[in-house]
């Protein structure tokens, strides 16, 4: 039952304040509802892992290596979470038969440094597919992932082989193909 105040506002049709008020307090009451579903975040638990494997033979590495962090860091899950490590296990074969594109495996330079006066030591990435090709691809898949805690743990998650034989057989990995991910 709603009370009114005074008929000084009957004549215009104007409904006092206490009586608007009274009426959306009754009216919240009887339409407070929840919500039937909720956003689930994934956690360690709950992290849906496989082990892949990548065949990167004939593969440019720029576009192998953002595919493979796709991967890493489990963008193409229905569960993704920003903050948690709900990739998968990342097996690239093959690394020493991928490709780079122009001249850049005499034009572009890598740099490394010893920690004393003139310890730079530069590097091009021939140089680099000489002595570990496994390097080039692993240097390329870290750039493409965050640069905190996070982004070194995905890491541990890679594994690159030059060859085409590895030994993760007891994980019983998916072999997938890279140009199928978008």
């Amino acid at each position: 039952m709603v009370k009114r105040v005074g008929p000084a506002y009957d004549h215009l049709g104007i409904v006092p304040l206490q009586t608007v008020l009274i009426i959306s307090l009754i009216k919240q009451r009887k339409t407070v509802d929840t919500l039937s579903y909720k956003t689930i975040s994934a956690n360690k638990a709950t992290a849906n892992k496989e082990w892949v494997v990548v065949d990167a033979a004939d593969m440019v590495v720029g576009r192998l290596a953002s595919k493979v962090a796709k991967l890493l860091r489990g963008k193409l899950k229905p569960n993704y979470t920003p903050h948690v490590d709900c990739g998968d296990n990342v097996i690239i074969l093959n690394a020493d038969k991928v490709r780079l594109t122009g001249n850049k495996w005499n034009d572009r330079l890598f740099f490394y440094h010893s920690g004393y006066p003139g310890g730079r030591t530069d590097i091009t990435p021939a140089e680099l597919m000489a002595k570990k090709p496994e390097k080039l691809v692993e240097r390329a898949v870290k750039g493409m992932l965050p640069k905190n805690r996070l982004g070194r743990q995905l890491f541990r998650n890679l594994f690159v082989y030059a060859g085409g034989e590895h030994k993760h057989e007891a994980q019983q990995p998916k072999v997938i193909d890279i140009n199928a991910i978008k």
